[in-house]
């Protein structure tokens, strides 16, 4: 079993914390929050006092199209302005060995739901500039609408254009600081 008690600060230059939403009932489109930060206190030995905390800023996102990164930064999608971040913070921490779940509290647009991330542990290695990192996926489904964004525009076939269901996936990597 990999050890992985300790503080732990994600490293921003190789960590990418994305979405995929359908797009026309056909398609996918996927997108990243380019600034961020978290933290995780881990005890495996008492996991109820582990900790996992995140800010993400929303104005960050990028989806690889101008228009269409406006429209997600507008008042239909994250109204940035008005809600620059949105956050998560654990309320449970269920992981065996190297995979589990963690769950807490997501705040998007001013809405707080709980949402429960799957997640698996790579290990842990030292890097040749002696970091210790510990290597992590985690994933989640959510519906938007729960957290306020309900922009729809129906399609002729009884579709939508951007699905309500948004799959969360984060591609981790930590660095030890205790």
């Amino acid at each position: 079993m990999t050890n992985y008690t300790g503080t732990w600060v994600l490293d921003s230059a190789h960590t990418k914390i994305g979405f995929i939403a359908r797009h026309a009932m056909v398609t996918k489109v996927r997108g990243n929050f380019e600034e961020f930060e978290g933290s995780a206190v881990v005890d495996q030995a008492n996991p109820a006092a582990s900790v996992v905390k995140a800010v993400i800023k929303t104005a960050s996102v990028n989806t690889g199209n101008a228009d269409r990164d406006g429209h997600v930064r507008g008042d239909d999608f994250f109204a940035v302005e008005q809600f620059p971040e949105m956050t998560f913070e654990s309320t449970s921490f269920d992981i065996s060995g190297n995979s589990g779940t963690v769950t807490g509290d997501l705040t998007l647009k001013g809405v707080t739901k709980p949402v429960t991330l799957d997640v698996e542990i790579f290990g842990v290695e030292e890097d040749p500039f002696g970091n210790v990192r510990i290597g992590f996926e985690a994933t989640t489904k959510i519906n938007r609408k729960d957290f306020g964004v309900d922009f729809q525009a129906p399609l002729g076939s009884g579709g939508v254009l951007v699905s309500e269901q948004i799959v969360i996936e984060i591609d981790g990597s930590g660095i030890k600081q205790a």
